[in-house]
């Protein structure tokens, strides 16, 4: 994690888009700013650029596939669903057919009325009184974890409140009994691990077999519950999903799975990522942290999409074209797989003035950090939203102030930004 290989973008001239390679494994492991300047290179170029993955190359590398790096062009593929499919795969590498059938096929790598049918399924779900609950809940986590945090003193932030409140607030809403969460909240890691990663040696066969045996694990666990609320249902969200609506409608419990592993890993990971970077933003701009402490509740929604557009969580998803179709200066043509680089349109500079600095008073703020719109809009995202403002409430506006005593340590992915720990220590408390 964290390591700098050699890479260059240019040897002893000015770089160009030519000089940068999305699909070689060491682009990956460069510092942050590098990638980040050498997506502001491609979006120079006229046309979206096809990267293809050497021969012998780590099977994460996929296929050839073109980049999508300027604002516009990832949000209008984005709302051209049925031109630029998520099936088979929005990851790479694409899940195996045996694996679908297996553990079901996550709503991310659908399309269409299969997608749209499961999606409204969800979303039902989610009324105006249980999101009431939800919002009290995480309120009230929050301010329990930061007791904790406070009170046990950890020298790492992202195993304490940063993991456990998005991992809470889902069990929670889901009904997952305590006495399981700490092995869900390991194999939430296992799952996860090293995706979008180059994997060496034995960890190409080790590290992808213990993350499907942690998704089985999570299966198994969500069958049972299944089984539970289907004879006694609760006020939880696998009673509503898993008993029929007034049209008929329920999850199946290999749906309920698929569903469950993604909530968990998606919206666990990307959330506690958000959240560390925004600590760890907010202590490096100072300036900022104390205009939002100065009037929590105004700043505090401008705050939250700065966060997620500086940090953009999930950095990029892969679609598959279905028919011929110009954008962005290029015609695709069908199987060709394309990039949605979230991480470069979030800083393109003909949408964002000064896309590089970090200011929570940015309005407007058109971010893609939860898609780029249309029918795979991130379902989480109010959840996410609710989750970072409870916390950062807790510690901005009431707790002792959060002081990162060290660089953010980023995990080399092509997938997520995500961080390996973020050390910290308290400051002054605010009174």
């Amino acid at each position: 994690m964290g390591v700098t290989v050699p890479y260059q973008l240019s040897s002893g001239r000015a770089p160009r888009a030519a000089d940068v390679d999305l699909a070689d494994p060491a682009f990956w492991r460069l510092p942050r700013p590098e990638r980040l300047r050498a997506f502001a290179l491609l979006r120079e170029a006229d046309a979206p650029v096809l990267f293809t993955p050497r021969p012998g190359a780590a099977r994460t590398a996929g296929k050839p596939f073109y980049a999508l790096v300027r604002h516009a062009d990832v949000r209008a593929a984005s709302r051209a669903s049925r031109v630029f499919a998520s099936a088979p795969g929005v990851t790479t590498p694409e899940p195996a057919d045996w694996a679908k059938a297996l553990f079901g096929n996550s709503m991310v790598n659908m399309d269409g009325p299969e997608h749209a049918a499961l999606r409204r399924i969800v979303s039902r779900r989610f009324t105006p009184r249980l999101l009431a609950d939800v919002e009290e809940n995480v309120g009230r986590l929050a301010g329990r974890l930061v007791d904790e945090l406070i009170a046990e003193r950890p020298r790492d932030f992202m195993p304490s409140a940063a993991a456990r409140l998005p991992l809470e607030v889902i069990c929670d809403l889901m009904g997952v009994p305590r006495a399981v969460r700490a092995r869900i909240a390991k194999q939430i890691d296992q799952a996860s691990e090293r995706v979008g990663v180059e994997r060496r040696g034995r960890a190409r066969l080790r590290i992808p077999g213990r993350g499907l045996a942690s998704l089985a694990r999570m299966q198994y666990v969500m069958g049972r519950l299944a089984r539970e609320r289907r004879r006694r249902p609760g006020g939880d969200l696998v009673s509503a999903l898993v008993c029929a609506d007034v049209d008929g409608e329920a999850l199946s419990g290999r749906q309920l799975g698929a569903f469950f592993s993604l909530l968990l890993v998606a919206g666990v990971e990307t959330t506690r990522n958000a959240i560390a970077h925004g600590v760890f933003l907010l202590d490096r701009h100072p300036a900022q942290r104390e205009l939002l402490r100065s009037d929590f509740d105004r700043h505090v929604g401008g705050a939250v999409d700065e966060i997620v557009r500086h940090s953009t969580p999930i950095i990029q998803f892969r679609r598959t074209v279905t028919t011929e179709y110009s954008l962005g200066g290029r015609t695709f043509l069908p199987g060709e797989k394309v990039a949605l680089v979230y991480a470069s349109a979030n800083r393109d500079e003909t949408v964002f003035t000064h896309p590089d600095r970090f200011d929570i008073t940015r309005s407007p703020n058109p971010h893609l950090g939860y898609g780029g719109g249309g029918p795979h809009h991130c379902l989480g995202a109010h959840l996410a939203r609710l989750e970072m403002t409870a916390l950062l409430r807790e510690l901005i506006e009431r707790r002792p102030v959060v002081r990162s005593t060290g660089e953010l340590e980023l995990v080399d992915s092509n997938f997520d930004n995500r961080v390996g720990s973020l050390p910290f220590t308290f400051g002054r408390t605010f009174t």
